[in-house]
């Protein structure tokens, strides 16, 4: 009764600290009484599919129109964009125009809101803080910088210690003081936006440039991959800032890891704390993560073309009230693709065609009801699900 009471509460992203708190709890408490590999109880999974009328993934995923096409970036590529946290609406994305831009899509018709201008390269990766009163970017003309996302005012700047390309970053999820910055230069920092000062303890080498970074949901294991190829896991103090690094895996020698998704279950069959991987190697790869050190197994992978773009992919956020589970991907075929982990044969339920160039990124509102996708054109596709 408690999981299934569980997943009525968080059957969304988990936005708030108190949220995040109790995920962590869900998450020792997986670790700590079941071993890998097993079930949730057969009535529970039931349960689960009674309330979403048991309705087939296809169904769920049958996004079909096109709700709305932005083209403020055109002719430079989209590496990044993401809905705010909890929110229908509000969605963001850079470029490597050297800007970002804030998107509304309500009250129609959907209006680009605020610009973030400031940049003086191309935008490589942001993050929105859990209230989403902060945007922090990085760029290849070595800053990392925080906006204000209401009236698009740069707060801060700080510059590379190094003065090398900033290529990723990503919020520490308990505590949003802190982000968590990779370069060009195989560094890895934790940066207090505070103060714009490094944390002492908090940084690392890696074997090639820093392309992406993902936390578990406690904060407790971040993951980091480069452009060699490998992923390496690494232990948060959440009291200092300081980074232990812990494990690494090789995918592919000399593929680079573009994209890292964690995500703490992926359904209410399959429990297994997991990790979603592109790494150009014309698969996208889900890894298991076997224990608290963030050891990966690999578990399923998935054929799509990606040979050299950077691209990403997503696991879907809503998973307690249907049947299996569902991640979704760019591909360099200029097609985004939604595959079922669970399903041994093919996977592939939905493919959205419409862009015109290799889809760099993909990322759902918080009900599932819009899905945003991004390519090496510029341009950003709203598609909207289909209504049955």
């Amino acid at each position: 009764f408690l999981v299934f009471f569980y997943s009525l509460l968080c059957h969304r992203r988990s936005v708030s600290r108190g949220s995040y708190q109790l995920q962590a709890q869900m998450n020792r408490a997986v670790y700590d009484e079941r071993p890998p590999g097993s079930l949730v109880p057969t009535s529970v999974a039931e349960a689960s599919r009674a309330m979403a009328g048991d309705t087939t993934l296809s169904e769920n995923y049958a996004f079909a129109g096109m709700h709305h096409i932005f083209d403020q970036h055109v002719d430079s590529a989209v590496p990044r964009l993401q809905f705010a946290n909890d929110d229908k609406h509000l969605l963001a994305c850079c470029s490597l125009d050297g800007t970002l831009s804030i998107m509304t899509l309500s009250p129609p018709p959907p209006t680009v809101k605020v610009t973030l201008k400031g940049h003086a390269g191309p935008v490589t990766d942001f993050a929105w803080s859990l209230s989403n009163d902060i945007i922090v970017s990085t760029s290849k003309d070595g800053t990392l910088r925080i906006w204000n996302t209401e009236d698009g005012r740069c707060i801060r700047e700080v510059a590379d210690p190094e003065g090398s390309e900033l290529l990723c970053c990503t919020f520490q999820p308990m505590n949003n003081n802190l982000t968590v910055v990779g370069n060009s230069k195989h560094h890895l920092q934790v940066v207090n936006i505070s103060t714009g000062k490094k944390v002492k303890g908090g940084s690392s080498k890696l074997t090639g440039r820093v392309l992406s970074l993902s936390f578990d949901a406690p904060g407790r294991i971040l993951w980091a991959g480069d452009d060699r190829g490998s992923i390496f896991s690494f232990l948060f103090d959440m009291a200092t800032g300081k980074l232990t690094k812990a494990k690494r895996l090789v995918v592919n020698e000399g593929s680079p890891i573009s994209s890292i998704s964690a995500r703490s279950w992926i359904s209410r069959e399959a429990r297994d704390p997991s990790l979603l991987v592109n790494a150009c190697v014309n698969k996208l790869l889900l890894y298991r993560v076997v224990d608290n050190e963030g050891t990966l197994q690999l578990k399923r992978s998935f054929p799509i073309q990606h040979g050299s773009q950077p691209l990403h992919s997503i696991f879907c956020p809503l998973m307690s009230f249907r049947q299996g589970a569902c991640v979704v991907t760019g591909s360099e075929d200029a097609c985004v693709y939604f595959f079922d982990v669970e399903r041994n044969t093919k996977a592939i339920v939905n493919k959205l065609q419409g862009h015109s160039g290799p889809v760099l990124d993909v990322s759902f509102n918080c009900d599932e009801s819009l899905l945003a996708s991004s390519d090496a054109t510029g341009m950003v596709i709203i598609w909207r699900r289909e209504q049955k």
